[in-house]
């Protein structure tokens, strides 16, 4: 799905390491970034982070993005939680794992 969106190979490779890497925008970065903060426990978005993001985004843009961040945040607790895994739908699809 991400590459049918314009994610490439360099993205998928990268995300772990996203605010070092050449491949994201700063705009991406920004967004990832509020993504992180958005899936910390407990949530913690800084008021400069909202701030640059709405020099982006307008007010339904925002609500839209903050809502698929949530929905799959959501949707990774859930799955982890009952134990759900990869049920095979994405054969060959690159998975970036985080670094540790």
């Amino acid at each position: 799905m991400g590459r049918a969106n314009g994610v490439t190979e360099e993205q998928l490779r990268d995300l772990p390491r996203y605010q070092e890497s050449d491949a994201f925008s700063d705009l991406d970065r920004l967004v990832l970034d509020y993504a992180v903060a958005m899936s910390r426990t407990p949530v913690h978005v800084s008021d400069e982070l909202f701030a640059a993001l709405r020099k982006h985004f307008d007010e339904a843009q925002m609500v839209e993005l903050t809502a698929a961040i949530a929905w799959e945040n959501f949707r990774a607790r859930f799955n982890h939680a009952m134990g759900i895994g990869a049920q095979g739908f994405s054969e060959g699809a690159y998975c970036a794992l985080p670094e540790r």
